[in-house]
């Protein structure tokens, strides 16, 4: 299939290639009955329904899908918590040299009071700009010391060291659509971080350009 890609601030996320159909949910879970559907109906519909709201969830993961990313070290972490029904592999710091992208911000949030690990709204602007220029300052600092490494012979393996989880990372993530759908649950709820949530987005978009699968999510996630 041709990919299709969406930017996502100084990353992006493409759509690469697509295994089943939403007829693959339906006849893996009716082939228990020797049944097998040519095209979905609007009873295949409400079983997709019923099958997911009381989780017999083994259907969804007849179809697969993988998708290319770029994004920054920290969304990657949280990212890659989900593993059930997963597969990764990404670009390691051991062969190429890192650190040609870093993420930047749009705005700075304050702290949350009320959630530890959670931000509030944007700082007041005069605080903004002095934030930006105390983190660019601290890029370019990390940036120029990475390649003073690797110029005095420094391997990249541990020349790697220095760089900041804000460094823009790619991999490839191939998902059941049983685990796409419990990503985008959790990723796209609002008291996911916004840098997660913003290519939880991007995800969701891709899926629901394919043909079927935009109902698929409307049918589980509501």
């Amino acid at each position: 299939m041709t990919t299709t890609e969406i930017k996502v601030g100084s990353g992006s996320v493409a759509l690469v290639d697509v295994m089943g159909s939403p007829l693959s949910v339906v006849n893996a879970a009716r082939v228990s009955m020797g049944k097998r559907a040519e095209k979905m109906e609007e009873r295949d519909w409400a079983l997709v329904k019923y099958l997911w709201d009381h989780h017999h969830t083994s259907p969804f993961r007849h179809v697969q899908l993988q998708f290319h990313i770029k994004a920054p070290i920290f969304v990657l972490r949280q990212w890659m918590k989900h593993q059930v029904g997963c597969s990764w592999n990404e670009i390691s710091g051991r062969y190429v040299e890192l650190g040609q992208d870093y993420w930047k911000p749009r705005a700075w949030r304050e702290a949350s009071e009320s959630v530890k690990q959670g931000s509030g709204g944007e700082l007041p602007r005069e605080v903004q700009l002095g934030v930006h220029h105390i983190y660019a300052d601290a890029l370019n600092t990390v940036a120029t010391a990475y390649e003073l490494l690797l110029q005095m012979g420094v391997c990249k393996e541990q020349a790697r060291a220095i760089l900041p989880v804000s460094v823009i990372s790619e991999c490839y993530w191939s998902c059941s659509l049983h685990a796409l759908i419990h990503f985008l649950k959790l990723r796209l709820d609002e008291h996911a971080q916004l840098e997660i949530r913003e290519y939880a987005q991007a995800v969701s978009e891709l899926v629901e350009s394919i043909e079927g699968m935009d109902r698929v999510l409307e049918v589980c996630l509501g």
